[in-house]
């Protein structure tokens, strides 16, 4: 099979020909028919956060989709031809935090992002079945709408509750998604600029603002809003939006950080401390939300799809990958290992 692989910062992703996986016990191996680019995994290949970088030979792809083409012993509930995407993580499958689908608290936790090649191994436990009516890029996108899901969720969001989503990305598009379905009354969203408006709205944003110079967005959510948002998501991980989101939610508000910032950042946390304000940092999903994401889009609420900007081959994703580290035009990048 083929398959790209991470070898070292300052190098592109190399495609490699290796010999096709076999499953072990209680796993699948899928033939992978999407996986998306995530903003993560450029950052953890750029080399700018040492705890937070691959190992060299570092395989990656952990949006992904696939088709089951060979089955492990043990394996009770998928067959051959499933269709499946699947957690890219696994824990040891026995622990409080794994019977709860939460294997990415666990002690024994092991990445297993392979989406970026032909075929892929995953553990049944953590797979999940995709319904007919889903395509295997609805699948792929499964992951980045669980992350803003869970980021929802954890927010407590109360109906018809002011909200200020800081990015516009994937997953920023995610929490807006999510926060609409999830009770909230008015959404703004913001940016540094305008190129992915209409996705934002498309997603359930009510408004979208871009400050200017010297313009405060704390003043220009808060006009947007009709007064300060209840909840804060801060879903682009750039240095000093945690302060920025501080800034602006209410008293006694929440932010709720989604953002996978990789550097040293700083906020004033007396600015916290006077406002009372709660903070919740987010990270991943469990297997409860996983299918969630694939229920809700089964009922027709695929608005995700439009995040979709392009489709690659494998072959191109070298080339790909490195112009996404640049300010792109693109939203979410999918990578079809088969396309020629």
């Amino acid at each position: 099979m083929r398959a790209a692989y991470f070898n070292r910062v300052g190098s592109p992703l190399e495609v490699r020909s290796l010999s096709d996986p076999n499953p072990g016990y209680g796993e699948v191996v899928l033939k992978i028919h999407r996986c998306g680019i995530c903003g993560s995994d450029l950052h953890m290949t750029d080399g700018h956060a040492p705890h937070f970088t691959l190992p060299e030979n570092s395989t990656l792809g952990h949006e992904f989709a696939g088709e089951v083409v060979a089955i492990g012993r043990g394996v009770e509930t998928l067959k051959l031809g499933d269709p499946v995407t699947a957690l890219p993580f696994t824990g040891c499958g026995h622990c409080a935090t794994c019977l709860l689908g939460k294997p990415n608290f666990c002690a024994e936790f092991k990445g297993a992002a392979a989406g970026f090649a032909q075929y892929a191994v995953v553990a049944e436990r953590v797979a999940t079945k995709l319904p007919k009516t889903l395509s295997m890029e609805d699948g792929a996108l499964i992951e980045p709408m669980a992350v803003g899901l869970h980021g929802v969720a954890l927010s407590r969001l109360s109906p018809g509750a002011k909200v200020l989503v800081i990015g516009a990305g994937p997953v920023g598009l995610a929490a807006i998604f999510w926060a609409r379905r999830m009770g909230a009354g008015h959404i703004v969203a913001t940016a540094s600029s305008r190129r992915r408006e209409a996705l934002a709205r498309h997603m359930g944003a009510d408004a979208f603002v871009v400050p200017g110079t010297g313009e405060d967005l704390a003043a220009l959510a808060a006009d947007a809003l009709e007064g300060s948002p209840d909840v804060v998501f801060e879903c682009a991980g750039q240095k000093d939006l945690i302060a920025q989101a501080i800034h602006c939610v209410k008293p006694q508000g929440d932010v709720i950080v989604l953002g996978f910032c990789t550097v040293p950042d700083q906020f004033l946390p007396a600015v916290a401390v006077w406002k009372e304000v709660r903070i919740q940092f987010a990270v991943t999903y469990s297997m409860r939300e996983f299918k969630h994401v694939a229920n809700v889009f089964d009922a027709g609420h695929v608005e995700p799809r439009m995040m979709i900007t392009d489709r690659i081959s494998l072959e191109a994703l070298p080339e790909a990958f490195e112009a996404l580290r640049d300010r792109s035009t693109q939203c979410k990048v999918m990578v079809n290992p088969w396309l020629s």
